[in-house]
């Protein structure tokens, strides 16, 4: 079984409806965050979304880390932390959909704040970049990391290589691969690996992160 298969029940429309359905799940819950909030709030109101959604299962548990939590592996616990009127904030889900897992993550800002804002879409840009990397020289899942770590370094911030991204596909992908992108030695196929970008602003204590499917359709 290579890295890089599918199963038998992979159906490429159910991963991108699910795609679809992660990413219109995370705006919704981004739209009810607001200041004074705690994550355990944030938490219980993803439940009731995935209810409304049609979430069948969580293939990774919801990482939603508000201000200095941002910095957070994936792995690690939250702090305590109230939301404050100027913050920032990322959302971060795995769902299981029509059978195939989705993972959508993205940063969010409250407030007026042109640093925050900046930031919380910096994540997001070397995502796109690193993808019109990719689909321009069909790289193995190093080089992409190297790139977006000097992308990362040439705004002054810090690419976390701690979260690399993952396989994706029908449930569960960890029986063809369970390490991370940039452990993958082979071209990167289209549609089955997730770019995870995690930025780090060491002097202001805040992250920025990004992730979606690398994908040469238009989605």
């Amino acid at each position: 079984m290579a890295l890089q298969d599918f199963g038998e029940k992979f159906d490429l429309q159910k991963l991108f409806r699910a795609r679809e359905v992660a990413r219109d799940l995370t705006y919704e819950l981004s739209s009810l965050i607001t200041p004074g909030m705690t994550e355990d709030k944030a938490h219980a109101l993803y439940k009731e979304l995935s209810r409304k959604h049609g979430v069948e299962k969580q293939w990774h548990p919801p990482k939603l880390r508000f201000g200095p939590n941002t910095l957070k592996n994936f792995r690690d616990s939250s702090d305590p932390y109230i939301l404050q009127d100027e913050d920032i904030f990322f959302l971060d889900i795995g769902p299981v959909i029509f059978g195939h897992e989705a993972d959508y993550g993205e940063t969010f800002n409250l407030g007026s704040s042109h640093e925050l804002k900046y930031l919380s879409e910096a994540s997001k840009k070397i995502f796109y970049e690193v993808e019109a990397y990719w689909k321009k020289h069909h790289l193995t899942g190093a080089p992409l990391y190297e790139f977006a770590r000097l992308k990362a370094e040439a705004i002054g911030l810090h690419l976390n290589m701690g979260s690399d991204g993952h396989r994706i596909g029908d449930f569960p992908h960890q029986i063809h691969f369970k390490g991370g992108l940039v452990e993958c030695e082979e071209d990167v196929v289209p549609n089955a690996w997730i770019l995870e970008i995690h930025l780090w602003d060491q002097k202001r204590k805040i992250g920025s992160f990004f992730e979606d499917i690398l994908t040469d359709h238009e989605i």
